[in-house]
């Protein structure tokens, strides 16, 4: 029996990025049986599954549509950003963005899912780092308690700036205390943080008792230059390009990852996502040449007999 479920996140069909095709909601799940996946993750905003555009009928229909083309909805995607106004005082950041997830809590809930995926905050530069954390914990408590209404778990992302590294990712969930708040934790973010190998083992063994979800992504990192023609020369840029590609093509350490999730014991949902500029375009066809690639890709990624972990 497999350790791990695949499931096809819709931002891979959603016109996320310049070039990239764009499928309807109903198209895309027809799109996932075609691909051979038994599980789906949807986009809880538009052009796909926003609240705004789904009314009691509406989901209604779609939970239908699931159940008769076979598909389970592993997590619904919710873009949550804990800080967002609070460089302006008087605005209940934490608050809002609870009763936001409280409504995609609720959607989850309709569509039968059990899962949730939101962020935590970016940073402001104009506010210190402290009373970000903090506005994150408040918000993630108040969060948790409007998901358990619904019997829905969150699970939270190393995604935005606040608490991204794992070893705080970790405090903060020790910190939030909540039953209803766990991890959705990717290998990206620690990759590009430096971490790797054996340290990238122990950093998904430290989060291993939180978490809920994860989701791979494959990319290479490419230099930016910027032609200085006083010099007659190249400056390189700061920053660097990170370029999707087919899993197992680029640079992240996935053996590595995998270890990891085998050792904290996790059994689960694990989801694969097209959301930047993929190598070969953004057609359809490449598209689903590299969703497929996926699910071969985590068929090597099992962990082999007698407990070990993939090598």
């Amino acid at each position: 029996m497999s350790r791990y479920t695949p499931v096809l996140h819709s931002v891979s069909y959603t016109g996320a990025w310049p070039g990239q095709a764009c499928l309807d909601v109903d198209q895309f799940l027809q799109k996932a049986v075609e691909l051979g996946y038994g599980s789906v993750a949807l986009v809880a905003k538009r052009p796909h599954v926003s609240p705004l555009d789904y009314d009691d009928d509406a989901r209604r229909k779609l939970r239908g549509r699931l159940e008769e083309l076979g598909l389970e909805l592993a997590a619904v995607m919710g873009y949550s950003d804990f800080t967002a106004g609070l460089d302006h005082p008087g605005i209940p950041s934490a608050e809002m963005n609870a009763a936001y997830v409280g409504t995609l809590a609720k959607l989850a809930a309709d569509l039968g899912a059990t899962r949730l995926r939101i962020f935590t905050g970016y940073h402001r530069p104009e506010v210190s780092y402290d009373v970000q954390y903090n506005e994150v914990v408040k918000g993630l408590r108040l969060a948790g308690r409007e998901a358990a209404r619904h019997r829905v778990t969150l699970a939270v992302q190393n995604h935005h700036d606040i608490a991204c590294h794992h070893d705080q990712l970790a405090w903060l969930m020790e910190e939030v205390g909540h039953p209803n708040v766990r991890l959705a934790f990717d290998a990206w973010a620690p990759h590009l943080q430096g971490v790797r190998g054996e340290a990238l083992v122990r950093a998904v063994e430290k989060i291993g008792p939180y978490l809920e979800f994860t989701t791979v992504a494959d990319y290479e990192v490419q230099a930016r230059f910027r032609y200085d023609a006083s010099a007659v020369n190249y400056v390189r840029e700061n920053s660097s390009l990170v370029r999707a590609v087919a899993p197992g093509a680029g640079g992240i350490d996935y053996p590595s990852f995998f270890q990891g999730l085998a050792k904290a014991g996790y059994r689960g949902p694990v989801a694969y996502e097209m959301c930047a500029p993929l190598r070969g375009g953004g057609s359809i066809a490449n598209l689903d040449r590299t969703a497929r690639t996926f699910l071969e890709f985590l068929r090597r990624e099992q962990p082999l007999p007698h407990g070990r972990g993939s090598e």
